[in-house]
C-alpha cells in the first residue's frame, strides 16, 4: 500500500472552469459549447448523464481516469432507455475524454460530464423521432461531501421514483429533480446529506449515491431492485470487501430501523468517493466516529482510483 499522505482524499478544489468542450462532433472552446433556449432536453429532462473522476498520482506523475470504460458502458445503457443514438461506441468515448483531458493539461484530480440528450428544437413530450447529441466536459474537482469521514445524514422524507416510473438505474437527468428534493431538504435542514426510502419504506440509496451499512461484521446494500442506480463504486468497493478484506458482503433489502442499530455506514460514489456517515438523523451510527472497516476500505479505495494498487490498475486508465 501506497503511504497514508497517498491514501487520503484530496482538499476541496476549487471550483474552475474548463477551457474546452467536446460538442457538435469536434472540441470546442467551452463558451462556444452552447444550446438553444428551444432544445427538447431543457424543457422535458430528456438527457442522461455520467459522472467520472480522475485522480493525480504524484509519485508517478500521472493521471488516472477510473474505470473509464464500465462509465461509458453503463452510459450507453442510459441513452438506450431514453432512445437516444449516439454514433459512438463506449470505446470511441474513451478517446474523446482522454483528447480532452490532453487538451486542458491537467496535473490534478479532475471530474468528467458526458451528458446526452434530445437536440430537437421544439414542442413535444416524447422520446421516439427525436435526435440526439453528446458532449463533453471536464473540470477540477475535490470532495462531492466536504465532511466525507464524519457526514451526518437524515432520512429524507421524499421518497425514491419507482423503476415503472422513472428508472433509476439509468442517469436520467429529469429523474434527479428527485434527487435535488432530497438533498435540499437535508441541507436546508442542517445535515450534510439524505438517505432516500422506497415507497414500500426499505432503504434505497443516498441522494446521488449507493449505501452500505455494516452490522456484526457484515456489510450490506440494497439490491438493485429498490430502485438504487448500478453504481460502478458500489460494485467496486463489493469487490475489495469480499477479496482483499474477507468481508462478507449481503444484498437484501434495509428497513428504515437498522439505519440506527448499524454499526457502520457509509456512502458510495464516483462524486461522494467513499463518504463515512457517523450520525442519521441525530443519532451515532456506532459509537459516532469512523468504524474499522470503513476506515481500512477508505484508504484502499484511494491507493487503488490513484493506480498504486497494481492488482487493480487495469480499471486505471493513463491520460499521459
Amino acid at each position: 500500500m501506497a503511504s497514508p499522505a497517498t491514501t487520503l482524499s484530496p482538499a476541496p478544489t476549487k471550483v474552475a472552469h474548463p477551457q474546452f468542450a467536446f460538442f457538435e462532433g469536434q472540441i470546442v472552446p467551452i463558451e462556444d459549447a452552447k444550446v438553444s433556449v428551444m432544445t427538447h432536453a431543457l424543457h422535458y429532462g430528456t438527457s442522461c448523464f455520467a459522472g467520472i473522476r480522475a485522480y493525480w498520482n504524484n509519485q508517478k506523475e500521472q493521471l488516472y481516469v477510473f474505470r473509464v470504460r464500465d462509465h461509458y458502458r453503463r452510459f450507453l445503457q442510459s441513452c438506450r432507455l431514453l432512445m437516444i443514438d449516439l454514433p459512438y461506441s463506449a470505446d470511441d468515448m474513451v478517446n474523446i475524454t482522454l483528447d480532452l483531458i490532453r487538451h486542458e493539461e491537467y496535473r490534478e484530480d479532475i471530474y468528467i460530464r458526458p451528458l446526452a440528450y434530445k437536440s430537437f428544437k421544439g414542442i413535444g413530450v416524447r422520446l421516439h423521432n427525436l435526435p440526439g447529441d453528446f458532449t463533453l466536459f471536464t473540470l477540477p474537482f475535490g470532495k462531492y461531501i466536504e465532511n466525507e469521514s464524519g457526514c451526518h445524514a437524515t432520512v429524507s422524507s421524499f421518497r425514491r421514483v419507482d423503476d415503472n416510473a422513472i428508472p433509476a438505474r439509468g442517469k436520467l437527468g429529469g429523474s434527479y429533480v428527485n434527487s435535488a428534493f432530497a438533498k435540499t431538504e437535508a441541507e436546508m435542514a442542517g445535515f450534510d446529506e439524505a438517505i432516500v426510502l422506497t415507497e414500500e419504506g426499505h432503504v434505497s440509496e443516498g441522494s446521488a449515491s449507493n449505501l452500505f451499512i455494516v452490522r456484526d461484521g457484515v456489510a450490506i446494500t440494497p439490491p438493485i431492485t429498490e430502485n438504487i442506480l448500478e453504481g460502478i463504486t458500489r460494485r467496486t468497493i463489493t469487490q475489495v470487501l469480499r477479496e482483499d478484506m474477507g468481508v462478507p458482503v449481503v444484498e437484501r433489502p434495509i428497513d428504515h430501523s437498522e439505519l440506527y442499530v448499524c454499526d457502520e455506514a457509509f456512502f458510495c460514489g464516483t462524486g461522494v468517493q467513499l463518504s463515512v456517515i457517523t450520525r442519521i438523523s441525530h443519532r451515532p451510527v456506532g459509537d459516532g466516529t469512523t468504524g474499522p472497516i470503513a476506515a481500512e476500505l477508505r484508504d484502499r479505495y484511494f491507493d487503488i482510483v490513484r493506480g498504486a494498487n497494481d492488482k487493480y490498475l487495469h480499471w486505471c486508465t493513463p491520460v499521459y
